[in-house]
Formats: C-alpha cells, sequence, structure tokens
C-alpha cells in the first residue's frame, strides 16, 4: 500500500503525521467522481479514506477492489475529527495493512472485512 486517499466530503489536512503519504480527492481536480476516486485508488494502491457507504458495498463485488476506510463517525466539530483520527490512526493503519475494509465506528471501535 502506497498511502491514503480521502474522499472529497473529509477535511483536507491534518493535525498529525500518518506514516504514509495522504492524498485528497481535489489532488485529483474538482469533483471526481465516485469511479475517478475508486479507479485511482486501486491503481496507486491507496486506501480510500471515506464516509460514504457505497465504497464498502462496492468493495464486495470489484476485483481487486482498492482497500477502504469507512469513517460511520457521524457529524462532529473539526477538531473533535482530527482527535479521534489521531486517536485511531495507529490502529487504522495496523488493520488496513492486513484487511480490505476497516470500518470506523461512532465512539472510535474498529471492525474490519
Amino acid at each position: 500500500m502506497n498511502g491514503f486517499l480521502f474522499d472529497e466530503n473529509l477535511p483536507r489536512g491534518l493535525t498529525f503525521v500518518p506514516s504514509l503519504p495522504v492524498f485528497h480527492a481535489r489532488d485529483l481536480g474538482a469533483k471526481p467522481t465516485d469511479s475517478a476516486l475508486w479507479d485511482h485508488a486501486r491503481s496507486a494502491d491507496l486506501a480510500l479514506v471515506t464516509k460514504d457507504s457505497d465504497f464498502a458495498a462496492h468493495i464486495r463485488s470489484a476485483s481487486p477492489p482498492p482497500r477502504v476506510v469507512l469513517l460511520e463517525i457521524g457529524n462532529m466539530k473539526k477538531r473533535d475529527y482530527h482527535a479521534l483520527l489521531a486517536r485511531l490512526w495507529p490502529q487504522i493503519e495496523y488493520f488496513i495493512a492486513r484487511h480490505k475494509l476497516v470500518t470506523v465506528h461512532d465512539g472510535g471501535l474498529i471492525s474490519t472485512e
């Protein structure tokens, strides 16, 4: 895995430094489609970080799919979002290296598939 691609609906900057490079959907141009994000993540071997459950559903039918980190955390203040990700990111990186789908639930629970 070469890094992480954050979906357009997620804040662009992070307040912590992941171990791998981070890219944002806007790096691909103005309003890239879900298909463009999916294809780019797969071809560049990036884990797609998103709140869009469609990506998690699509992972079961695509072969090979990119890795997906699904954030099922609801709406929160930007500082709370960053604090949650900073706290959970080492676990997210550990699990996404071993699984195609990592889901972060409200309260910080992580599940894998």
